[in-house]
């Protein structure tokens, strides 16, 4: 009962967070601090938090392959969610955080979630050596470079390991986002180069797996505008070595905003502005009482690319307290692929 208990207070300390939802990050954040273009980034101190910002994550997702070729997908995000700027020691601290962890097959989704308050020790990120936990849910080591990664949940668990190949990469102008029109932005920087293997352990069997992974790294304090419902974002391997991530953020006119990131199989990039991509559905699937654009043409005329993206598992819903769709995709067309896709405000 205690634990329960525990559990329903962190839920309510984070109701003011879980309230805004996807289209609350377009609210007013007085006090906080604000993203501003050419301000550089520190490391190893930046893969740590930012306090004095309201929103952060650290945000993995793998594409994953078994012995006999199943396909598997893998998510884990740690979220940093600020009600007020600043920290503190102890159940004084404004920080609120909360995890999702995810696996994914052709047949089945599996996903869960945990919360903590910052300043009592039960979440957090340490910059160097790296590490980023809640509860027993963990991804660390010596460095961003080489990380160990596990979680479990009901129904899943796995312990991987995770080797980068490749350099970190900055998105929009050097890691300054622009997110619309109005000029909201976020920090935002990535590890899409790393290898993994490991074991994901699902009912009645322990599949060992290897892949590719990604990392992102983001943080703000009002991402969106207020006008903008919710995002499509796309992180593309291509057969190549290239990479594309992608992402289109809905109005409340029907009109979208865009950016994204190509990036080249040794990590050279070039950012893409709004209107350089265009994403359209294919195909819908009605999931959690929700129609969800489940298959996707993505095209870029400027590289080429005119691809079909689609889902392994339409059904890749995130139950959890602010839903959202989030699954790995293949990739066909013009170039093929592997990759995965989250969207979110979808009501």
């Amino acid at each position: 009962m205690r634990a329960r208990a525990i559990i329903a207070a962190l839920v309510l300390l984070a109701q003011p967070v879980l309230a805004q939802g996807f289209a609350g990050m377009g609210t007013e954040a007085e006090g906080f601090a604000m993203p501003v273009p050419g301000a550089g980034f520190d490391f190893p101190a930046d893969h740590g938090p930012h306090p004095d910002y309201r929103i952060e994550w650290w945000y993995l997702t793998a594409n994953l392959q078994g012995p006999d070729g199943t396909p598997y997908g893998l998510q884990w995000t740690l979220f940093r969610s600020a009600l007020a700027p600043g920290e503190a020691e102890g159940w004084d601290s404004p920080q609120v955080w909360f995890a999702h962890a995810a696996v994914t097959t052709p047949e089945a989704h599996y996903s869960t979630e945990r919360f903590a308050r910052g300043g009592i020790g039960q979440a957090g990120v340490d910059a160097d050596p790296f590490a980023a936990w809640i509860d027993d849910w963990r991804l660390a080591g010596p460095s961003l470079d080489e990380l160990e990664l596990r979680a479990t949940g009901p129904g899943f668990a796995y312990d991987m390991g995770l080797q980068a190949e490749g350099p970190l990469v900055f998105h929009g102008e050097q890691g300054y986002s622009v997110k619309s029109a109005q000029g909201q932005a976020s920090y935002y920087y990535s590890q899409p180069f790393y290898r993994i293997a490991g074991d994901l352990d699902l009912p009645g069997a322990t599949v060992p797996v290897t892949g590719r992974a990604w990392l992102d790294r983001e943080w703000s304090s009002q991402p969106l505008a207020a006008d903008q419902l919710g995002w499509d974002w796309f992180s593309l391997t291509f057969e190549s070595g290239d990479r594309l991530m992608a992402f289109q953020l809905r109005q409340s006119d029907g009109r979208d905003f865009s950016s994204g990131t190509w990036i080249g199989s040794e990590g050279a990039t070039t950012a893409l502005g709004d209107g350089a991509l265009t994403a359209t559905p294919l195909e819908v699937t009605q999931v959690a009482g929700r129609d969800v654009p489940t298959r996707w043409r993505l095209e870029l005329p400027a590289r080429g690319v005119d691809v079909t993206v689609t889902a392994l598992n339409p059904r890749a819903w995130m139950d959890v307290s602010i839903p959202y769709w989030e699954g790995p995709v293949t990739v066909g067309g013009s170039h093929g692929g592997i990759g995965y896709l989250e969207m979110t405000g979808y009501d």
